[in-house]
């Protein structure tokens, strides 16, 4: 819990931020994200398109994320607190990766500018 409270504090700084710079274009799609990719995760569990691997993956992401049970101690400075989101993130880039676009664009409720930009992350190797 205190990795998800920590992980929402610098979500919520980074918005802020993001206004105060005037940004607010940038500051309303980070405020999406969050939601997207749950609608995204969602629907790519029960899409027959997905392959059976990633939804293997995206299921351990989410028993990962919401098991009070941590590998990495919250007491380690930056990972400790972050673990879930950096469990999550890799999910993410394995199902990019393995996970045909149109399948991906059909179950992303956001701006499709930043869907293109998660997939140019995810394909960074």
């Amino acid at each position: 819990m205190i990795g998800v409270a920590c992980a929402l504090a610098l979500w919520l700084v980074a918005i802020v931020v993001l206004v105060a710079l005037g940004k607010r274009s940038r500051s309303r799609e980070l405020v999406s994200v969050i939601p997207n990719l749950v609608v995204l995760f969602r629907g790519l569990l029960v899409d027959p398109r997905v392959p059976r691997s990633s939804k293997g993956w995206l299921w351990f992401a989410l028993a990962w994320c919401i098991s009070p049970i941590d590998l990495i101690p919250e007491f380690v400075p930056v990972a400790g607190p972050l673990d879930d989101a950096i469990v999550a993130a890799l999910v993410l880039r394995h199902v990019l990766r393995r996970t045909d676009r149109a399948v991906l664009t059909d179950h992303w409720r956001g701006d499709p500018a930043t869907l293109d930009a998660i997939i140019r992350f995810g394909a960074t190797r």
